[in-house]
Formats: structure tokens, C-alpha cells, sequence
């Protein structure tokens, strides 16, 4: 649980989920829409998915990330108070709008993904 706790006190990581709360994303979707660079957002998701509150899923050369099913069954409190609370980041609406942006430039192969899978 302190994994848990420790991984949460970083606001970069506290951005990151609140882009999962909402969607599926991949690295390189978060990395455009929070401005990080590749290697800082690798670091954040191997760090949120080590302590279980993020999983992966691999597709060709892309992994997509969201939030852990495992986790919101296992910590349902804690999932309620963040999926409450992560919107009060003050940068909560810029990160949406920026992401939204980022998935009409279609930056990866998560759009034709969507697509397949509809």
C-alpha cells in the first residue's frame, strides 16, 4: 500500500491517471499531451504499473496503457476518491483539451486501433 501512496505523490503521475481515467492511451499520446519527454513518461507508467494501479497491453511496436481493472476492484475506495478528486487538478481541463488535440493528429496507431475495434 505505501507503493501505492508514494507513486500518487508526483503530479506528473496524478496527470497521467487522470488521462487514463478517461481513455486508453499510449506513450506517445502522453508524452505529446503533457509535454514530458518519452523516457519521463516510461519512467512515471513502469512506476504506477509496478505498484498495480496501471496494465499494459502490447499491440505490434505500440503498448496502450489504462487503468488496472485489478486495481479499482482491490482499492474501490481509493479509485472512488481519485476518479472524484483528479479533476481538481489545476491542469485537469488543459490536459483533456491537449489530448483531444493530440487524437485528432492522430500521432500513432491508436486511432486506426479504435477503428478495428469498433
Amino acid at each position: 500500500m505505501t507503493d501505492i501512496f508514494k507513486a500518487l505523490a508526483e503530479e506528473s503521475r496524478l496527470r497521467i491517471l487522470s488521462l487514463l481515467i478517461e481513455r486508453e492511451l499510449c506513450v506517445c499520446e502522453i508524452e505529446a499531451t503533457l509535454n514530458l519527454t518519452q523516457s519521463n513518461v516510461s519512467r512515471h507508467l513502469t512506476i504506477l504499473k509496478k505498484c498495480g494501479i496501471v496494465s499494459s497491453q502490447k499491440d505490434a511496436q505500440w503498448t496502450y496503457y489504462s487503468i488496472s481493472s485489478e486495481f479499482k476492484q482491490d482499492h474501490s475506495t481509493l479509485w472512488q476518491y481519485l476518479t472524484e478528486h483528479l479533476p481538481e487538478l489545476s491542469t485537469y481541463l488543459a490536459d483533456q483539451e491537449a489530448c483531444k488535440k493530440c487524437k485528432e493528429k492522430k500521432l500513432c496507431y491508436q486511432t486506426e486501433r479504435s477503428k478495428n475495434d469498433e
